[in-house]
């Protein structure tokens, strides 16, 4: 698929935002500290949050407009979505992924070069009723029943502190996505930068911000984000893992 095409398709789902009714998931834009970011709140107990990688076929999804159009298809529509880890350049999980129950990757307990094998890194669990960002040796050691998981690295926050590697002086900025839960698991929130950050800055913003414990970090500079609700569709390349909200369509 061209550019044109993609940007087509994202245009065409800006369009129909109007026609839509309010969505549950609720999105805003937020400043901390002199810096912008756009988050996403869903309560787990109440809406469903998914995973997607491929179709039933085993072909890679790749973009918000495909999944939203395979929901469609069912019944459903996508209410809000984020690119959910990192991966290869087939666009394969690099580490733990779980969907609908079914594990396609194992978890990648051990350090290694990139954002992601800094650790301590962690996994985005839902389960029933419930979604955790869980350190991966906590993971490990508690086995939850997640019927999505995702791993990524670094965590950003653990038990309400930074992760012991970042600095506040680093100059390492880009775009960057993550996801925040609450200690009972009731809330799961996600962001985006709506600039470049550091992780210390962006860590900051959960931590103090927001105020949540735990805190993961999903990607930089590939980061996008799908919310109806601020009538924004980014565009882009082919992506790997997404995660979104599912809800009926009216």
């Amino acid at each position: 698929m061209t550019w044109t095409t993609k940007a087509a398709c994202a245009l065409a789902l800006l369009l129909s935002f109007a026609a839509q009714p309010a969505l549950a998931t609720s999105c805003e834009d937020r400043s901390f500290d002199g810096r912008s970011y756009t988050i996403c709140e869903a309560n787990p107990a109440q809406e469903e949050i998914r995973l997607f990688l491929k179709d039933e076929n085993g072909k890679l999804l790749g973009q918000f407009f495909t999944v939203d159009d395979r929901l469609k298809a069912q019944g459903q529509r996508l209410g809000f979505a984020m690119n959910a880890g990192m991966y290869h350049e087939d666009r394969s999980p690099v580490g733990h992924y779980r969907e609908n129950g079914e594990e396609l990757m194992r978890v990648i307990p051990n350090a290694g070069p990139g954002n992601f094998g800094l650790l301590p890194n962690g996994v985005f669990c839902v389960q029933a009723g419930r979604a955790d960002v869980v350190e991966t040796k906590r993971f490990l050691r508690e086995a939850p029943d997640c019927r999505h998981a995702t791993q990524s690295g670094p965590m950003l926050v653990i038990d309400g502190a930074l992760h012991p590697r970042f600095l506040r002086d680093s100059d390492s900025r880009y775009v960057r996505n993550g996801v925040a839960t609450s200690e009972d698991g009731g809330r799961a929130v996600f962001i985006i930068s709506n600039e470049r950050v550091t992780f210390y800055e962006m860590g900051l913003f959960v931590r103090d911000g927001l105020k949540l414990p735990q805190a993961l970090y999903f990607d930089g500079n590939v980061s996008r984000i799908y919310a109806p609700e601020l009538n924004r569709a980014d565009a882009g390349f082919l992506l790997g893992p997404i995660v979104g909200v599912v809800e009926t369509a009216d």
